[in-house]
């Protein structure tokens, strides 16, 4: 007991010593004004490039976004978004710029990563439609971005990816209908934005955002199951989003405790069923047959019964 309290006594003395110093550290550099000082402490958590001021993602789930807007395919033809909407498949969006440098690259790097990993294929299963937010970029180098993105592909998706460019700022009225935000860096000749793909309904209603530079086949495979509906009935997929949500914290898709359980006790009442209808059948059917023997045994032997 006495060694406790002598180290408890020596942590005392030195967190006393070594107060002024944290103290010091603390304020070292720092306006002695408390008003100047709340300011500086606010610079420091929002300081950023002005470039990168209102760029982000504001999810609007369920928004429906305006179909009629045009823009110019990658063959040069004026068409409507919704002419990508006519097969009734779930539509992945993505905006990017065809001159970007890095950010648009790694983006879509990552969904040619993906969808390679994905056992459906766009034009089947969903469509894929890559906007350029830069309304000077033109149709040919929508066509030389496609042919070098589909170039990586051992199976034909050129059906099922389509690139566009922008139609008389038509796609700044879409972004902000899908709540992407951008803006134009003009020292840099560069836009600044986020890394996210957006998951439409056969409707054209947003259903889900995907983020980052790299992305989960799980988690794209759930998001166009989740957007198609009913489109592809009773599927594994389906049952998988009976256990999984998406959380938009993790920004992913990701175990649901509650309805995995309720799962796993459908699942045991099914079996149990299955085993007590086996059961109940197989006594039934024995005692039918027990019930036919004793007729037969009596019938055969009348005479036991006279004298």
């Amino acid at each position: 007991m006495k060694f406790v309290l002598t180290q408890l006594g020596i942590l005392a003395a030195l967190s006393g010593a070594l107060a002024p110093v944290f103290a010091q550290n603390e304020i070292m550099g720092m306006p002695r004004n408390a008003a100047e000082r709340a300011r500086v402490l606010e610079d420091k958590k929002t300081l950023m490039p002005n470039e990168m001021n209102g760029v982000g993602v504001d999810e609007k789930l369920g928004q429906k976004v305006d179909l009629d807007l045009s823009f110019v395919s990658e063959d040069g033809r004026l068409k409507k978004l919704g002419d990508y909407f006519k097969s009734g498949r779930p539509v992945v969006l993505n905006l990017v710029y065809f001159k970007c440098p890095m950010l648009c690259n790694l983006t879509l790097n990552a969904q040619v990563t993906v969808l390679k990993q994905l056992a459906w294929t766009p034009g089947k299963e969903f469509d894929v439609v890559t906007i350029s937010i830069d309304p000077t970029e033109t149709s040919e180098m929508a066509k030389d971005k496609k042919e070098a993105y589909l170039s990586n592909f051992d199976r034909p998706v050129g059906a099922g990816w389509h690139f566009l460019v922008d139609y008389q700022g038509n796609v700044k009225k879409l972004a902000d209908q899908v709540g992407f935000r951008y803006n134009y860096d003009a020292h840099q000749q560069q836009y600044a934005h986020s890394a996210a793909i957006m998951i439409l309904t056969p409707q054209g209603m947003v259903s889900r955002y995907l983020y980052g530079i790299k992305f989960k086949e799980q988690d794209l495979r759930l998001a166009l199951t989740e957007a198609a509906a009913d489109k592809f009935g009773l599927s594994f997929e389906k049952i998988l989003l009976m256990c999984y949500h998406y959380d938009p914290s993790a920004k992913s898709y990701v175990l649901f405790a509650t309805n995995f359980m309720r799962l796993g006790g459908f699942l045991v009442m099914v079996t149990l069923g299955f085993f007590l209808f086996r059961f109940w059948r197989k006594d039934f059917m024995t005692r039918d047959n027990s019930g036919g023997a004793g007729t037969t045994l009596a019938v055969s032997n009348p005479g036991g019964t006279r004298n």
